[in-house]
């Protein structure tokens, strides 16, 4: 979509998304498909999985984030560059010392080789890809994500969080990076810039939230002029949000960036049947709104959840989610927020 300037030229809508993982990929293959500016700020504390094998024997910064918004990005006008998309998000199963990790990771690795700079050697594979937007990541410092529970207990590294080995039904009290990560100021420029920003979907303190820790994001998201839009997760998560309702989630992110979200997005669309009694088996059922009639914040309902169940690799060793929001319901959606938005100014 694309609003009028006040000398009469037209420009695009900037949206900017914040988070990490599937919830971000599916909110961009959506927008993507419309004619606006984008940019994915993607987090980088993730240690689970292939990440933890690119920083563990790489020592370079976790990458699978920022290849799976590259993914999502990409163009579709030619069948080579549809070969390239699966050939980044392609896992290997064979193979000693290889199996489990995406072809999309080693080939960062291998150009960050080559270029002697990980953030060159991303700035690259945007052109390699042909991305319809920036991916940006937050920052560049090398840092871990740290939970503190309500019993006291503390957890260091993101996998750990996001598969806790103890109770997962104890609530987290806060969340920090160690050490503190400075801003990339490419991820300030663009939330200062943007028209809309969307926050998640995706795993609220592994995900969403570390964005939100880095030194100057949170500053920058209270100052916007852009309207920010919370995208609920359809389901809670056990180890991080056991038993949370939409308004816990609210209080959550209140904890780090006020009272600064525009508006929440909320699913309608009765979920599977099938894959509600596999998420049972794990702790984990779907968010309650019991968020208030008058808020700070304006509540929109609709049916944004997919209906395929999601099947992962099978040399894929993380959890994953099994049912996601649909894409183009999601970016319908947020277009139609954009465009009332704008009647508005």
């Amino acid at each position: 979509m694309v609003s009028q300037r006040k000398n009469g030229t037209k420009k695009h809508d900037h949206f900017v998304c914040i988070g990490g993982g599937t919830g971000t990929f599916v909110v961009l293959r959506g927008l993507k498909l419309y004619p606006n500016r984008l940019s994915a700020i993607v987090a980088m504390s993730d240690s689970g999985g292939s990440n933890k094998r690119i920083r563990d024997e790489f020592g370079l910064l976790p990458t699978s984030d920022i290849r799976q918004c590259f993914v999502a990005l990409s163009e579709d006008n030619t069948g080579g560059a549809g070969l390239l998309r699966k050939l980044f998000m392609y896992r290997f199963e064979k193979g000693n010392g290889i199996s489990g990790m995406t072809f999309g990771n080693l080939f960062m690795a291998a150009l960050t080789e080559i270029l002697g700079s990980q953030e060159e050697a991303i700035r690259q594979t945007g052109k390699v890809l042909r991305t319809k937007g920036a991916v940006i990541p937050v920052s560049f410092t090398d840092t871990n994500l740290i939970a503190t529970y309500e019993d006291g207990t503390t957890v260091s590294e993101e996998h750990f969080i996001d598969e806790p080995a103890h109770d997962g039904t104890i609530r987290i009290r806060r969340v920090s990076l160690k050490p503190e990560a400075h801003p990339n100021p490419e991820a300030i420029a663009a939330i200062d810039a943007a028209d809309v920003i969307v926050l998640g979907p995706g795993d609220l303190y592994t995900s969403l939230i570390p964005n939100l820790l880095v030194k100057g994001i949170d500053d920058a998201l209270r100052r916007t002029k852009a309207q920010i839009v919370y995208v609920l997760n359809l389901m809670t998560k056990y180890g991080q949000t056991y038993g949370f309702s939409a308004a816990d989630h609210m209080s959550a992110l209140e904890t780090y960036i006020g009272k600064s979200v525009n508006i929440v997005l909320l699913n309608t669309s009765r979920l599977s049947p099938q894959a509600l009694t596999l998420y049972a088996k794990f702790h984990e059922y779907p968010v309650v709104n019991d968020l208030p009639r008058n808020s700070y914040f304006r509540v929109v309902k609709a049916p944004i959840s997919g209906k395929q169940l999601v099947q992962k690799s099978k040399s894929d060793t993380l959890v994953r989610s099994l049912i996601r929001h649909d894409s183009d319901a999601l970016a319908r959606v947020l277009m139609h927020i954009a465009t009332t938005q704008r009647g508005k100014l």
